[in-house]
């Protein structure tokens, strides 16, 4: 069996652990990054994806809840930040500074890390601008979505979820780069099983790697493996509490065909509706899913038979109920609420008023099942944490989506960044 000893010990690489890899490499270059991945070799394709998308190895059906929503999840260097549709917001962050946790100089640090600005209008596509004018004509807000986007290498080939192969779009690679650069190593294909832990303290982790079993001891260790992943190691190591109040915002995608528009031509969500998230709990943005296969996925039979070239499309993104659980053997339990399914159809609603508007037929609409993207909470501050993303055992911290105290509702990569930023500089001062 493999020892191996590291002031910092980080388990996974997504946008709370790379960040973290970056900045404790700045000042110790015994750190340590474990990725249950490996780093993709090919990305902007469907086909591509089938490599590192969970889901189940024989049908490639995405990974669902015990009810049977669909749950979008990567294992691989640069988790989720690699297909995500580069949108770079804030949020939570009043909630956050109620729990002691002020992010403002972590936020305007990360958003020039990653040159976040509105999206160029002149990287939509004809469908959104329909979209756009719709929504003004019938009294909605619709607002450039901000991007950790380059205008200038971005290719229009609307594939932002199966990950950018003209490297225009920021991810958490950026980061695990530098963070190698200034001598941190990364293990690929390890997979964590518990917390090594001695009079409650950490000292480490036991994994499993390529070659079979590893220990790693560590002064300090960061949990960063996402809401799915981490409290499964936490609930492992003896933190029975972790697992319970998991969000994903939850989602659904209306569509409408038209007879000549479609999104085809653009970064996906390049507009964003927030008028109605404080109050009724969602966001409406642009979004097709394009390949067959997807929509297949989503939408059954009907959603193979959409041409892509005759489609429009709007998410509804919510904030949903803190309700789910993810279970100790790696399961996960989570139903759409009635309170979600309030929030789900009035988004639903208004994106086929605005798609109708848009030119879409009124009898092609049709809304796909529920669906998530950002699970968390499973280790949220003040249940698993403290404000220092402290867990009751010495030296173990969690820095990733399952520290959020609820649903955002809205893309959480920016807020988990900032939040490593934070717990790099409490480690290190």
């Amino acid at each position: 069996m493999s020892n191996l000893h590291f002031d910092y010990l980080i388990v996974g690489s997504g946008a709370g652990g790379a960040t973290l890899a970056k900045e404790l490499s700045r000042h110790s270059r015994n750190v340590a990054v474990i990725e249950r991945g490996e780093r993709a070799k090919q990305l902007g394709s469907f086909r591509a994806s089938l490599s590192f998308f969970d889901a189940n190895r024989t049908t490639k059906i995405p990974r669902k809840s015990k009810e049977g929503v669909i749950l979008w999840r990567t294992l691989m260097a640069g988790g989720s930040t690699v297909v995500s549709c580069g949108n770079g917001t804030r949020c939570l962050e009043a909630e956050l500074a109620e729990l002691g946790i002020e992010l403002e100089h972590e936020f305007q640090e990360a958003e020039s890390d990653m040159q976040i600005s509105p999206m160029q209008a002149s990287l939509r596509s004809e469908g959104s601008e329909a979209i756009l004018a719709a929504s003004h004509a019938l009294g909605y807000e619709m607002e450039p979505m901000p991007k950790f986007v380059d205008p200038q290498n971005c290719r229009q080939c609307g594939q932002c979820v199966f990950g950018c192969p003209h490297q225009a779009k920021w991810t958490a690679l950026d980061y695990l780069d530098e963070a190698e650069r200034n001598g941190a190593k990364v293990f690929y294909n390890t997979s964590v099983d518990t917390v090594l832990v001695t009079d409650g303290r950490a000292g480490g982790v036991s994994a499993v790697g390529p070659d079979g079993p590893m220990r790693f001891h560590s002064e300090v260790t960061i949990l960063a493996a996402g809401g799915l992943g981490t409290p499964v190691i936490l609930q492992n190591s003896g933190i029975e509490e972790a697992g319970d109040g998991l969000f994903i915002d939850m989602l659904e995608n209306t569509y409408g065909t038209t007879t000549d528009l479609n999104l085809c031509r653009e970064p996906s969500m390049s507009m964003v509706n927030h008028e109605f998230h404080h109050d009724k709990g969602f966001i409406l943005s642009p979004y097709v899913n394009h390949p067959k296969m997807v929509r297949f996925m989503e939408l059954g039979a009907k959603g193979f038979a959409l041409s892509d070239r005759k489609l429009l499309g709007i998410m509804t993104k919510t904030a949903d109920d803190s309700s789910g659980k993810v279970h100790a053997d790696g399961t996960v339990s989570k139903a759409v609420t009635e309170s979600d399914r309030v929030r789900l159809d009035e988004g639903a609603t208004i994106a086929a008023e605005i798609l109708i508007e848009a030119g879409a037929d009124p009898k092609s609409i049709t809304t796909s099942a529920p669906q998530g993207a950002h699970p968390g909470g499973t280790a949220a501050v003040g249940k698993v944490v403290d404000e220092d993303l402290q867990t009751d055992t010495q030296s173990l911290y969690v820095c990733d989506g399952s520290v959020l105290p609820k649903a955002p509702g809205l893309p959480p990569i920016l807020t988990i960044a900032a939040l490593a930023k934070r717990l790099a500089r409490h480690l290190t001062s």
